[in-house]
């Protein structure tokens, strides 16, 4: 295999085995055949992702799948370009170079692709996003499932995560995050208002247990605590009138999911930190009771990210838009 890329134009030469050769050829200017691009999209993913299982993921394949398709291209080159354990996948010293040199070419191949899916006149294609989860839940109805009915041919891949992410190096379209976490080098479009935490319990609870009046009381309450993605445990924030505190609180049980906290705090199992929109219906319903709500300021917005980007298909482009009627729609 020969592949040279100038910054103007990318010669590819791709020899298939003899099944493919009737069904793929590639162009004399840089045109590849799925089969062979997809090859290299698979090595490339692998190389970003560190593991197959993570990688074949990321493409919606099985890493079976993923598998083959890196075995076939390093039979046709005739090297290995990853070194495998049972624990572990590192690119090996030809791997690297080969990467340093597909890589863009690839993205030239991505970009052209992607100048003439913007041409489109009924978006289609995936989509994909990555966010907190917390922020997932509040714009899932409103605005990620409202525009997939509005364009059912367009594929969203919504991927939740507690840690921040390179949303490009990690080969997102869009990212979903606080204003504050959003990186200063991408376009970022606010998605509402100001935000909150809720302390919250049954009333059962609080008809047996006295309800807090400061932050510092809960260190007397069952509490559901709360464990951050890098394992540490999260410390309960309160804000009023410019005083800060920080409550690591005890009780019966640790989660790391706000669907599961909000089961054992309505189940009576103690006093619960979330989210106001992931307990909206709940407080509205009157099984849940909410305390200490002096102590939680307004946290910043939600915004939706992404880089600049020259010519962005049609799906893209109509999810901005989609994005900025939402925000204006929530802004009132």
């Amino acid at each position: 295999m020969r592949l040279r890329a100038d910054g103007i134009h990318l010669a590819v030469d791709l020899i298939e085995d003899n099944r493919d050769k009737t069904a793929c050829n590639i162009a004399k200017f840089g045109i590849m055949a799925d089969s062979g691009l997809a090859r290299f999209d698979a090595v490339l993913a692998v190389a970003r992702c560190g593991s197959f299982r993570a990688a074949a993921s990321a493409l919606g394949m099985s890493t079976t799948a993923l598998s083959h398709a890196v075995a076939r291209l390093e039979q046709q080159l005739g090297v290995r370009l990853f070194n495998r354990t049972t624990r572990s996948v590192a690119l090996t010293e030809a791997g690297r170079a080969f990467i340093e040199q597909v890589g863009p070419a690839v993205r030239m191949i991505d970009e052209a692709m992607q100048g003439a899916r913007a041409h489109q006149d009924v978006p289609s294609g995936t989509l994909r996003i990555n966010a907190f989860a917390s922020a997932a839940r509040e714009i899932m109805a409103p605005l990620i499932l409202a525009y997939v009915r509005h364009y059912p041919q367009v594929h969203i891949d919504l991927v939740t995560e507690g840690r921040l992410v390179d949303i490009v190096a990690a080969g997102f379209d869009l990212g979903i995050r606080r204003v504050d976490f959003v990186p200063s080098d991408m376009i970022a479009l606010r998605l509402g208002g100001a935000r909150r935490h809720a302390v919250v319990a049954t009333p059962r609870y609080f008809a047996d247990h006295p309800a807090p009046r400061v932050p510092a009381d809960l260190v007397h309450h069952d509490c559901i605590r709360i464990r951050l993605p890098n394992g540490e445990l999260y410390r309960w924030h309160f804000e009023k009138d410019g005083q800060a505190e920080q409550i690591e609180v005890s009780g019966p049980v640790t989660l790391d999911e706000s669907s599961l906290a909000r089961i054992a705090v309505l189940e009576g199992m103690g006093i619960g930190y979330f989210m106001e929109g992931d307990v909206a219906s709940d407080l509205a319903s009157g099984h849940l009771v909410r305390v200490l709500e002096a102590w939680t300021p307004t946290l910043p917005p939600l915004c939706l990210y992404y880089p600049d980007r020259r010519n962005p298909p049609a799906a893209f482009r109509t999810f901005i838009e989609f994005a900025r009627n939402f925000a204006a729609s929530a802004a009132g």
